[in-house]
């Protein structure tokens, strides 16, 4: 199992899932398992919301009880995107790998300076409809925020607005720094600069060694 670290809007989701596609992995992003939840209104979509919506990390016990649900159905190689976000949730998801007979062989890191990541998330649009997901800048509908699958106007998130995006980076930053610390302290921490074309940071995310 890998996981796949870094603040928000640094392409994690995109480079995840073509890097576990080509190598045969299941991708899991538990932002959008989350995302899904909320919009269901289940029982851990609405525990959530307020906290996704003010751009706050989500409490530890919906976290791990997602994951574990995750690690239970997995039947191949596993590249978990947006977990563990805190030093407790890292030392949990060692306990449930243990448990689950699954183990932990590498963290890679996605690096981007926070102006970088701003400009990015605040051009992001997202089809209601059909999940669909744009970005003006670098990769806008053919019509002005129309979706080009579907037809539905297109919405920018509450948690891709600016203020809210400085916020979570602030929060990212405070918790997150001890899970990296932890991961370096194993020696499984590899680190990717996330700056510049999809194709040419996927082409440094595929060089590195994942054990």
């Amino acid at each position: 199992m890998i996981v796949l670290l870094g603040p928000p809007g640094v392409g994690k989701g995109t480079q995840g899932q073509r890097w576990a596609e080509e190598n045969g992995w299941r991708y899991a992003a538990t932002g959008d398992l989350l995302r899904e939840a909320v919009q269901k209104q289940t029982p851990l979509g609405i525990q959530a919301k307020t906290y996704i919506e003010k751009g706050l990390l989500v409490p530890d016990e919906v976290m791990h009880g997602i994951v574990e649900e995750v690690l239970q159905s997995a039947d191949r190689p596993l590249l978990l995107d947006g977990y563990p976000r805190t030093l407790a949730q890292a030392q949990v998801l060692d306990e449930m790998t243990q448990r689950l007979g699954w183990k932990v062989k590498a963290a890679v890191l996605l690096t981007l300076n926070d102006d970088e990541i701003v400009e990015r998330l605040s051009s992001r649009r997202i089809c209601p409809n059909c999940q669909a997901i744009y970005n003006l800048k670098s990769k806008p509908p053919r019509n002005d925020e129309i979706c080009d699958e579907c037809g539905t106007k297109l919405i920018q998130r509450d948690d891709d607005k600016p203020e809210v995006i400085r916020k979570r980076l602030s929060v990212y930053r405070e918790q997150t720094a001890p899970v990296l610390d932890y991961y370096r302290a194993k020696r499984i921490l590899k680190e990717v600069c996330s700056s510049g074309t999809t194709e040419e940071v996927y082409q440094r995310l595929k060089k590195v060694n994942v054990g």
